[in-house]
């Protein structure tokens, strides 16, 4: 028996280790850490200038900047978040902010604001450049976009709210910490004393993230919450208004057609094409385009061409292309706040020395990289417009992803009509032949244009050309006018067939060498997209070209603008000139 007893001791003793090791771990598995998070780490702070920001309820990527005791946004942040007008000039670092009758330029170098060139005083720098980014004064910005926000430091940081928001609060029952995640073992971000109200953000089981009245965000027990949750109203100050921008819609619809001009002597048979023709009341030659980089425009511009269509009773809007001179680099050209100014220059000075009623911008060639510049080009050429009351159109592809960078919606705000060019849906190079404008084609590209733009400024380009599509092999296109189109058909003795689907007549034609489609651009078909717009209650009609039309095509545009019920078409004569499409 004594020989056991150390033996019962040792066991006994490695029992109570056993014991109070299984005790201490325990303990340590659910005992309070309270280890410190790096808030550097926690709110991505690089730079002890930079001001972690957290939007109404989340901590995010974009920080603001303080700069001599000023705090400032970044220029991508205020285009997302706040003011989308504002425009940053590189070449001249310079910012630019456009209303609807004035330009605010912002030089980075510290040097004064000027309101169209004109000088301003200030008490402070209104932008500034960090690293290759422009940052605008927050107060400044207060001017312009309406929002609410409150600084902290220690580590720097502020709470930023856009828009109205309810926040719904709970008070801390006993002093405790904030952790970064739910649970124990979790870094503390700070201290909450008993009292302290926090929002609530996501109640779980048994912790609940919160965010501090400091801006903090992080997770605290739901045993440390006490009482009713009590709502709290964030109200922002309405400071700015959103500018209003005067048009010069007309009280009438429009009926615009495209007169193409190659040369000087072609503005002389402008009354040949006009002879038989009705309804219209704009007409829209093809005088400008844009020579070179640096914005000098190329015209050919009639003033007695001006005089007689005003003696008939139509307004001129003449066109502007950038695809004319095919070595035109357009992006390069937008970007350069000098070039664009050289454009609006002499476009206005030629509308007034012309006694020109409207400016139509046709520009195709504006890639994805210029989106912004070619929307600053627009505000800065409706100003000029609006001051010298002349109508600003602006030519659109039909809306899609890949063209949503000429911004519909903003254009619909600045400038007076929005056209649709209604065709192409089937052009040149198509490797698939098919219609150059189906009725479901022509609509949705109504309906996605009026979602963004009012009914009344929006204009629908209908297309009076047809395309003759040799199928044999690989598929290539002619562009006819109508007249042609149906000649084609009755030289193959071809009978077209209505469908009901793209709501115009097919043929299809089968010879011993050749396969041809035609999907026909005629009066029938005409009619059906009139009455398509006419059921939207657009503004008006565009057609390209004259000339390329048959006459029955008249009575149904009259019809149109005059408000009539859109009725059958007459088969008539057709127009005599049948130039090739381009």
């Amino acid at each position: 028996m004594k020989k056991m007893i150390p033996a019962i001791v040792a066991m006994v003793l490695i029992a109570i280790l056993g014991i109070i090791g299984i005790k201490l771990g325990v303990l340590e598995k659910f005992s309070y850490s309270y280890d410190t998070m790096d808030l550097n780490e926690y709110f991505n702070i690089f730079d002890e200038q930079a001001v972690p920001i957290v939007l109404e309820n989340e901590l995010i990527s974009e920080q603001g900047y303080l700069n001599d005791g000023t705090l400032y946004f970044s220029l991508s942040m205020v285009k997302n978040r706040l003011n989308n007008r504002f425009y940053y000039d590189t070449a001249n670092q310079t910012v630019l902010y456009t209303t609807a009758t004035q330009i605010y330029s912002f030089p980075l170098d510290g040097s004064a604001y000027t309101i169209d060139g004109v000088p301003q005083t200030a008490d402070g720098k209104e932008a500034i450049l960090v690293g290759d980014e422009p940052y605008i004064s927050v107060e400044f910005l207060k001017d312009y976009a309406n929002f609410a926000y409150e600084l902290f430091d220690n580590p720097n940081r502020m709470q930023l709210y856009l828009e109205d928001t309810t926040l719904e609060k709970m008070s801390i029952k006993k002093d405790t910490c904030l952790r970064y995640q739910g649970g124990v073992k979790s870094d503390v971000l700070c201290e909450l004393a008993k009292g302290d109200e926090v929002t609530i953000l996501e109640p779980m089981d048994t912790w609940t993230k919160v965010k501090t009245k400091d801006a903090f965000i992080g997770y605290v027990e739901n045993k440390r919450l006490t009482g009713e949750q009590v709502s709290e109203q964030v109200s922002i100050p309405q400071t700015y208004v959103d500018a209003e921008y005067p048009n010069l819609c007309k009280d009438e619809q429009i009926s615009l057609v495209w007169h193409q001009v190659t040369n000087e002597t072609a503005n002389n048979g402008v009354f040949d094409l006009l002879a038989n023709t009705k309804g219209i009341n704009t007409i829209s030659p093809t005088w400008f385009y844009v020579q070179d980089e640096t914005g000098t425009i190329h015209s050919l511009a009639s003033e007695s061409y001006v005089a007689a269509m005003h003696e008939r009773g139509i307004d001129v809007w003449a066109l502007v292309d950038d695809f004319t001179q095919q070595e035109l680099d357009t992006s390069m050209l937008l970007k350069n706040t000098q070039a664009r100014t050289n454009m609006i220059s002499q476009l206005v000075s030629y509308v007034q020395q012309y006694g020109i009623d409207g400016i139509n911008v046709d520009f195709e060639h504006v890639k994805e990289e210029a989106g912004e510049d070619y929307i600053q080009f627009l505000r800065e050429l409706s100003i000029a417009c609006r001051k010298n009351g002349i109508v600003l159109s602006v030519d659109n592809y039909v809306p899609a992803s890949f063209n949503a960078y000429y911004n519909r919606a903003e254009q619909g705000k600045i400038v007076d009509y929005v056209i649709i060019m209604g065709y192409d849906e089937h052009y040149a190079g198509c490797a698939e032949a098919g219609s150059v404008a189906s009725i479901s084609y022509v609509e949705q590209g109504i309906i996605d244009t009026v979602a963004v733009v009012p009914a009344r400024k929006v204009i629908n380009g209908v297309p009076f050309y047809t395309r003759i599509w040799d199928v044999t092999g690989e598929v290539t296109s002619e562009a006819v006018g109508m007249q042609a189109a149906k000649d084609f058909l009755a030289k193959y003795d071809a009978a077209a067939m209505w469908d009901d689907e793209v709501c115009q007549n097919v043929a299809h034609i089968s010879t011993d060498d050749k396969n041809f489609s035609v999907w026909l651009e005629d009066a029938q078909s005409i009619r059906t997209k009139l009455s398509v717009m006419k059921a939207h209650n657009i503004g008006g009609v565009a057609a390209w070209k004259l000339g390329f039309e048959t006459s029955d095509i008249w009575d149904l545009i009259e019809e149109y603008v005059s408000g009539g019920a859109m009725t059958e078409p007459a088969d008539t004569q057709p127009a005599e000139s049948e130039e090739a499409a381009e």
